[in-house]
């Protein structure tokens, strides 16, 4: 029929003989199952061109999802929508590969948030080789109240990420699994147990205002009860000038104004967590919370990401990657 033409008026059904009626459905039943008969072939075809021998034969892909039903606004994944659930296990990524692979890093957050409510747990003596100490401390604030814990677990976080990418194996002394602590002759043995090439505790001081900039505090040659740093001194110390370089060239700090004659190095033999380690350690005083210029920079996450990259740097030249 053409576009331009009119089709001829139907005819009733009163109309039309039985024989005609007869013959109208048989033709229609015959077009329809002619048309389904190619469609079926084709599939039958491609099913067994699929199936093979049976071996290869592949359930059919699942539906797709909209990317919107995956990722929701939060950044979080949808379980519903086929991603792994909170507190499952996420399809294993291969670990990065570098000069360093195989080599083990520990980071000590300093502090805990928790230290805070539990000060009768945290104020336990413990034995630091050289004398007894507090378990932990609630460490400081800046004066707006922001934790030197809160600072240290960021710090270390990004450290973390950093120091994977270059194919080291990061153990953490602890994170978001306990209520307070560890106590510092804990942290020491996590270091002694994991055999780790470098050790590196993250803090930030609580001094007075106008006491700006970084510090590292090196281990001082001790002995005594569980305490012996006789083979740890020197390779702590290259790890100790290896991160403060870094930790100035990358965040633009300069050392304390306050100790170690502006060098940023400083030598202690009452941190029991340098006491009692028996792998290269250091702890490295970021700034001071209680200077107001100081303490813009601790809480700004763009320098929190430079103070990461200064440390991972210098652990990494220190380790010969």
């Amino acid at each position: 029929m053409r576009y331009d033409e009119s089709p001829p008026p139907p005819e009733s059904a009163s109309s039309i003989s039985p024989d005609r009626r007869w013959f109208t459905r048989r033709s229609a039943l015959t077009i329809a199952v002619a048309s389904l008969a190619p469609a079926a072939l084709a599939a039958w075809v491609l099913t067994q061109t699929q199936a093979g021998s049976g071996r290869d034969r592949q359930p059919p892909p699942a539906a797709a999802v909209p990317a919107s039903h995956t990722t929701p606004l939060d950044g979080k994944p949808n379980p519903a929508a086929g991603a792994t659930p909170t507190g499952g296990s996420p399809s294993a990524q291969p670990p990065a590969k570098g000069p360093l692979t195989g080599r083990t890093v520990v980071v000590d957050p300093g502090h805990n948030t928790g230290n805070f409510d539990h000060t009768t747990e945290i104020d336990r003596q413990v034995d630091i080789g050289t004398n007894r100490k507090e378990c932990d401390t609630t460490g400081t604030t800046t004066n707006s109240g922001y934790m030197e814990a809160e600072f240290t677990l960021d710090v270390s976080r990004r450290l973390r990420t950093l120091l994977e990418a270059k194919g080291l194996k990061v153990v953490f002394t602890h994170e978001t699994d306990r209520a307070w602590g560890p106590c510092i002759d804990e942290r020491a043995r996590i270091g002694n147990d994991a055999k780790a090439d470098a050790v590196v505790s993250v803090h930030a001081d609580g001094v007075s205002e106008g006491n700006r900039g970084y510090h590292v505090i090196l281990p001082a040659e001790v002995k005594g009860g569980k305490a012996d740093t006789a083979k740890i001194v020197e390779p702590s110390r290259l790890l100790g000038e290896r991160i403060a370089r870094n930790f100035a060239r990358t965040t633009g700090s300069s050392p304390a104004n306050y100790l170690g004659g502006g060098t940023g190095l400083v030598i202690r033999d009452d941190l029991g967590g340098l006491n009692l380690s028996t792998r290269p350690k250091v702890f490295i005083e970021c700034g001071n919370m209680r200077d107001s210029k100081d303490a813009a920079q601790l809480t700004n996450p763009q320098w929190r990401q430079k103070a990461a990259q200064g440390i991972a740097d210098g652990i990494v030249g220190f380790l010969g990657g």
